[in-house]
């Protein structure tokens, strides 16, 4: 039974609950002294209080996607999505290896609800190979608009983060879809994915000195790899990017970075500087230039400005990056160039509820912007 199992979850409630019970029941018999009594009073409370933090846990995981299994919560997920050196004999930049349904109406029929298709992406300049999932809205299959280019965002979770809960969770092809049918955006095609290209390590969207060369993949591969498959937009104009936390700190610098490939960039919750900890490694091997310009706030106030847009979302409580957010915000504006605008919610905490609070304003304002 996998960690994010219903049956899972349902096992421990039902353990918590008993225990509980029994705990109840059997107080009495063991309100007395003697080793035997006491341990029986020890184990318990002790049992009751494991199953219930661990049916804590185990929702609390469900509803926010923290761990994909139990490997990934042991620290032992490393047979998904590794950097790979591929000779002649690739198969192409883009492999579909699956489609399934859009939730909501029309689902089941791609020229009402959409769909999304699972894909193998292939690096031809950074040699990474990567799953990811592509939603394709309803009127790519609509006879009308058979020859129509659509604009096309890059949607990154956060670390570690699944693709799935992009929709599954976050909801955001559903949410797309129903923006464009009430008028309020146009179709846009989505690539879902995980910032995380090399697992278990988490690169920060950085072309790491000897190792994963994340940022060119996500700035030059990715782009090029879609509009060898799909009828997406071929110049910056057609491209977005948007994320949550780690994924919302490698948006806004792929916009920063590289104007000429992303027309703007969404930061749900996002941080403005890539940490050093065990999940990422020595990402910058002594090289200063790499590391300042990892930093965002010292790559805009001291970098040419980019002519791109950016939004940044945050809350005056419950997000830790809140007062950096607002210095973010005077710092570009200061550039007179760089187009920045922002969400600022009155609560919120680093969390699914809060980002899907924000998805439906941020994927108005990233259709604004593209062409």
């Amino acid at each position: 039974m996998g960690l994010t199992s219903t049956t899972v979850l349902l096992v421990a409630v039902v353990s918590a609950v008993t225990l509980f019970v029994g705990t109840v029941w059997l107080w009495p018999r063991l309100a007395r002294r003697g080793w035997r009594a006491v341990g029986g009073r020890v184990g318990l409370l002790l049992g009751t209080q494991l199953t219930l933090f661990a049916s804590v846990g185990l929702a609390a995981n469900q509803a926010f996607g923290f761990y994909a299994s139990w490997a990934d919560l042991f620290g032992r997920e490393t047979d998904q999505g590794v950097v790979v050196d591929h000779t002649g004999g690739s198969g192409g930049p883009l492999e579909v290896l699956g489609t399934r349904r859009v939730d909501g109406p029309g689902g089941g029929r791609p020229q009402q609800g959409g769909q999304i298709q699972k894909v193998a992406l292939t690096g031809r300049t950074s040699h990474i190979a990567t799953p990811a999932y592509v939603y394709l809205p309803p009127e790519y299959f609509q006879p009308q608009y058979r020859t129509r280019v659509f604009p096309a965002a890059v949607v990154l979770t956060g670390y570690p983060g699944t693709a799935e809960a992009l929709f599954e969770k976050l909801h955001y092809p559903r949410t797309a879809r129903d923006l464009a049918k009430d008028g309020r955006t146009q179709p846009m095609i989505l690539v879902m994915m995980r910032p995380t290209v090399a697992p278990p390590r988490d690169t920060e969207c950085v072309d790491v000195p000897g190792g994963p060369q994340t940022e060119t993949f996500f700035a030059k591969d990715l782009p090029e790899a879609m509009r060898a498959h799909y009828r997406v937009g071929r110049t910056p104009a057609g491209w977005g990017v948007i994320g949550d936390s780690t994924g919302g700190y490698c948006a806004l610098k792929l916009a920063l970075h590289h104007p000429g490939t992303y027309a703007a960039g969404v930061g749900l919750s996002a941080y403005y500087r890539a940490p050093l900890d065990p999940t990422t490694g020595d990402l910058f091997r002594g090289d200063a230039k790499l590391r300042n310009e990892a930093d965002l706030r010292w790559f805009v106030t001291h970098r040419p400005a980019a002519d791109t847009s950016l939004l940044v979302t945050t809350s005056k409580v419950g997000e830790s990056n809140y007062k950096a957010t607002l210095k973010f915000i005077d710092e570009v504006k200061a550039t007179g160039k760089t187009r920045i605008s922002s969400i600022v919610l009155d609560s919120g905490g680093h969390n699914f509820n809060t980002w899907r609070r924000e998805i439906p304003a941020a994927l108005q304002w990233l259709s604004g912007r593209l062409g």
